[in-house]
């Protein structure tokens, strides 16, 4: 649900004013309806003010295209941003050419990026939306190198009656480990240590 409210002024605009003052945004992001006119009444008696009923455009799509393609340009990338509505989310995938800039290593830079453009997507809006970010598939990719990791080392793990600590994860990629092994009655995963040097222990059962 968009964000409304309602702010009186001497006049339409000072009203106006007010309300995007307080939503802390721009005439070309809101609807502006006025309720009341203002009036002066007989000789100053019976006064109102003005009223107007300001409506926050629930323009998102709008917010993160503009951001990402300007954080984009600054790393002198030209990019596409295929932006997706879905039951529970915002998903957005990058594409062009040379992203690697954009991912970062093992993908931080794309997690710090989605964090932000959460942030501003979702500032002034009454109702959260989480963003999900990808880039050249690479988090279709990552999922796929992790899986294949996880079981490797589980096998490790019962081959040779061992712990294994794995390296440094984000939580989204210790869930990606924790999954790929929660079938396997052989084995049990936890994390250890603190973030951003979370890791997972994989254990015999």
């Amino acid at each position: 649900m968009s964000k409304v409210i309602e702010k009186t002024g001497k006049t339409v605009d000072e009203a106006v004013e007010a309300a995007l003052l307080e939503l802390n945004t721009t005439k070309e992001n809101v609807k502006v309806e006025v309720v009341e006119e203002p009036s002066k009444g007989l000789l100053g008696i019976g006064s109102k003010p003005a009223l107007v009923r300001v409506t926050l455009n629930d323009n998102r799509n709008e917010i993160i295209n503009e951001f990402l393609t300007k954080m984009a340009s600054l790393m002198d990338l030209s990019i596409t941003n295929k932006i997706e509505e879905k039951e529970d989310k915002i998903a957005v995938n990058i594409e062009g050419k040379d992203l690697g800039l954009l991912i970062g290593y093992r993908g931080e830079t794309l997690e710090a990026l989605q964090v932000i453009t959460s942030v501003i997507a979702n500032k002034n809006k009454d109702n959260f939306v989480r963003i999900e970010l990808d880039a050249e598939n690479y988090r279709e990719k990552r999922k796929e190198t992790l899986e294949n990791l996880a079981k490797k080392k589980a096998n490790d793990v019962l081959k040779y009656n061992k712990n294994i600590t794995l390296e440094p994860m984000t939580a989204y990629e210790r869930r990606i480990i924790h999954m790929a092994l929660q079938d396997n009655e052989k084995i049990t995963t936890y994390s250890v240590g603190e973030e951003p040097y979370r890791k997972i222990v994989i254990k015999k059962v």
